[in-house]
């Protein structure tokens, strides 16, 4: 009887010991994840990263804003897988990538008010570097200075890019747009009605002249 009772008393130190390793080890993994949270802001802070990125919850799913010290670099629209996009930052940019979502906290809150329909312009640097210079960057320039609400066809923004023939070559600029939303490209549409080509799809695309109510002739 009294045999049993030790080893009764045996399994449950046991069972206790291994109820505090776990708990033990949760609050460990927690003080790891945010030292390591710690170490990011730092290191984008001192500038041992060049390239700081975040995520951030959008109605159409996750999308990625990454930055360098002159501005917002690139946008990953919520259909871009976050591996994909990190890999053309660092083979565009610099391999020095962390993640550090306090460094983008106001474009970050920006983006969050424009997806709930609440922000119609952006105050936020661009660090053009990965947009290709000539035509493309005029075009794309072009592209940024159209207001909220409104939309252009590629011939028209070829046309303010100094071209109106290049309008296959507009489309080509704004599909390497780096910095959709903030270089509006999704209100660059198709003369004959339909919306065109976009970087997350064309309901994507739909979505958002939606959003910001722009006039569209009827098949848009």
């Amino acid at each position: 009887m009294s045999a049993r009772r030790t080893s009764g008393d045996v399994g449950a130190r046991d069972s206790a010991l291994r109820r505090l390793l776990a708990e033990a080890g949760g609050e460990l993994e927690t003080a790891a994840a945010a030292a390591a949270a710690r170490f990011a802001e730092r290191a984008a802070a001192e500038g041992a990263a060049r390239v700081a990125y975040a995520r951030l919850e959008t109605p159409l799913g996750v999308a990625t804003v990454a930055a360098t010290s002159r501005g917002i670099v690139a946008v990953g629209l919520p259909n871009r897988s976050l591996d994909e996009f990190l890999a053309e930052l660092s083979v565009g940019l610099s391999p020095r990538l962390v993640e550090a979502p306090g460094r983008l906290d106001e474009a970050r809150r920006q983006l969050e008010e424009y997806f709930e329909g609440r922000r119609r312009d952006f105050a936020l640097p661009l660090d053009w570097t990965l947009v290709p210079g000539g035509f493309y960057r005029r075009v794309l320039r072009a592209t940024a200075r159209l207001p909220f609400g409104a939309t252009a066809t590629y011939g028209e923004i070829a046309a303010r890019a100094g071209n109106p023939r290049a309008h296959r070559a507009a489309g080509t600029a704004l599909g390497l747009n780096p910095i959709p939303i903030l270089v509006p490209c999704h209100r660059i549409v198709r003369s004959g009605g339909d919306p065109g080509n976009y970087g997350g799809g064309p309901e994507m695309k739909r979505w958002l002249l939606r959003l910001e109510g722009a006039q569209l002739t009827s098949g848009r």
